[in-house]
């Protein structure tokens, strides 16, 4: 009997197992298929400010509570969230630094704003 046990028991480790391996690749796959969408998504130099920094735009302005770039506004939330996450008022390190990664993050999308309006002004007068 204890021979039968072992083998129900091996079998049902070697299923479960195959259940658990099949479950990480399907998640590696969608994971890949939905960074591969975003990249897609962005414009060149957009998608290289995300990899670079580490955050995408949508994140930045989610953690920034901003929906359009508005330099006034993204530096006003900025001033706050960093200032109520600061360690000596109770605030987390780690949200005060995810706070300045967005910041620089929508810094460098209106950066690579201005230098294609530039662009496109160069453009139209020629």
């Amino acid at each position: 009997q204890a021979k039968y046990l072992a083998q129900i028991i091996l079998v049902g480790a070697q299923v479960v197992g195959r259940a658990f391996m099949r479950a990480l690749r399907q998640e590696f796959a969608a994971s890949r298929a939905a960074a591969d969408a975003r990249g897609r998504s962005e414009r060149p130099q957009s998608a290289a400010a995300s990899r670079i920094t580490g955050i995408s735009l949508q994140e930045a302005q989610q953690i920034l509570n901003v929906s359009n770039l508005n330099p006034e506004q993204i530096q006003k939330n900025y001033d706050h969230l960093f200032k109520v996450n600061d360690k000596s008022v109770g605030g987390s390190f780690y949200l005060q630094s995810k706070v300045v990664r967005a910041k620089e993050r929508l810094d460098e999308e209106l950066r690579i704003q201005a230098k294609d309006e530039k662009e496109k002004g160069w453009k139209a007068e020629t």
